[in-house]
Parts: C-alpha cells; sequence; structure tokens
C-alpha cells in the first residue's frame, strides 16, 4: 500500500512519497492500477508478480489521515492478514533520501499510518519509511509534507523512488531482518 493524497495538486508532495514508489513497483511488475468496486472502491489498485510473489499492489483514493479504510476493505477482500501488509510511507524523523525496513512501532505522528493501525486493530505490519526529512527552521510539520519537495530533492528524487522500489522487493524475497541489513547500510 502506498499512501498519499489524491488529486493532481498533491502528486509532488513529499507526502505523497510512499504512492510514488508504489506506482514504481507496479510499473516493474507490469501491473496497471485501476479502480476497484466494492470492498476496493476507495483505492486504486492491481495484482500481479512481484520478486517472485503474487502481490496485490494499491494506492488509497482517500485522504492520507483515512487510509484505514481502504486498506482493511482491501484486506478483508483479498482474505489477508494485517501482518502481510507492507506500506510504504513518509517519514520525517529519517534524512531525506534514506529508506528504513520495519515492523510495527509507533505512527510517529503520521496520520496514514495511525488510521491503519486503527482500522486494522494492530501496528504489528510492515513499513518501508522514505525519509523526507524535517522541516526547516520552525515550518509545522504538517505544512511541510504537503509541499512539493524541493528543486535539489527533486533531483535526487527518482533515484530515492527506484532506492525504495527495490528495498521493498529485496523485502519480499529475503525478509524483513536480511533486507534491514542491506538496506540500512547503504542509505
Amino acid at each position: 500500500m502506498g499512501l498519499g493524497n489524491p488529486g493532481p495538486q498533491y502528486a509532488g508532495n513529499r507526502h505523497n512519497v510512499g504512492a510514488m514508489v508504489l506506482e514504481e513497483l507496479a510499473r516493474r511488475a507490469g501491473v496497471r492500477l485501476a479502480p476497484g468496486k466494492g470492498a476496493r472502491s476507495r483505492a486504486v489498485s492491481g495484482e500481479g508478480r512481484l520478486a517472485g510473489r503474487r502481490v496485490v499492489l494499491a494506492v488509497p483514493s482517500t485522504y492520507m489521515n483515512e487510509s484505514g479504510g481502504p486498506v482493511r476493505g482491501l484486506l478483508d477482500y483479498h482474505k489477508l492478514p494485517p501482518e502481510q501488509l507492507v506500506v510504504l510511507h513518509d517519514e520525517l524523523d529519517i534524512p531525506f533520501s534514506a529508506v528504513r525496513l520495519k515492523r510495527g512501532g509507533g505512527e510517529g505522528g503520521h496520520n496514514g499510518l495511525r488510521s491503519i493501525s486503527r482500522s486494522t486493530g494492530t501496528k504489528d505490519y510492515l513499513r518501508v519509511r522514505v525519509g523526507i526529512g524535517r522541516p526547516p527552521g520552525r515550518q509545522d510539520p504538517a505544512d511541510f509534507v504537503l509541499k512539493d519537495f524541493s528543486s535539489t530533492e527533486r533531483r535526487e528524487l527518482d533515484l530515492l523512488v527506484v532506492e525504495a522500489a527495490d528495498a521493498t522487493e529485496l523485502l519480499l524475497t529475503a525478509g524483513l531482518e536480511a533486507a534491514q541489513n542491506q538496506v540500512h547500510p547503504r542509505t
């Protein structure tokens, strides 16, 4: 599940980096993301194979703070436990261009994660944390995440998206601990 906000006005925002990574994974897997019906209606999603595994790739079509409903709907529809959920999201507490992997833990003020934890009844899901860094000066973090990447960051953004997609594939093939051992020293 790649987190972001819907609409073209948010497409380049820092808060949408999770959706950007998910779109890269869909491209690699040859999966077309399309609006769903019924329980899947609040996300664009598609099924395919990625890193040798059957996957459901999705981006909620709701705002970030309402991500839990679409996640729950997709998990229920596909009969998947939350432990198999991988959430791709922006992370203020990690420097820009770094990627970190983990299972569970707190939400760190991230309203998308808070909504997912609430709707699934657990915090025990996998996370691909894509570093966007802290806001400069006294800028409000809520404003910072809803701004586009700076021109300097945009020069590195494509590489960051590729590295986060690579880390996600490694997570699927090697498991959490082995993937952490390879990804964390690198970024």
